[in-house]
C-alpha cells in the first residue's frame, strides 16, 4: 500500500467529479477516466507513485 487515508479520500471525491461529467456534465467519454483514481483509492496503491518514490500511506516503501 502507497496511498494514504486522505490520499483515498481525495482519489474518491476526484473519480467521482470525472465520472459525473459523464451523465450531467457536458457528457464526454473523458469522464470515465474517472475509475482510475477510484480503483487506486480502492485497492491501496498507486503504481505511478512506485515509479516516482512516493508513498503518502503508512506501509513501508518497496
Amino acid at each position: 500500500m502507497n496511498v494514504g487515508t486522505i490520499d483515498r479520500i481525495i482519489r474518491v471525491i476526484v473519480g467521482l467529479a470525472l465520472i459525473a461529467i459523464v451523465f450531467i456534465g457536458p457528457k464526454t467519454p473523458w469522464g470515465w477516466i474517472g475509475l482510475v483514481p477510484l480503483l487506486t483509492a480502492g485497492i491501496g496503491f498507486c503504481p505511478l507513485y512506485r515509479i516516482i518514490g512516493l508513498n503518502t500511506g503508512a506501509g513501508p516503501k518497496s
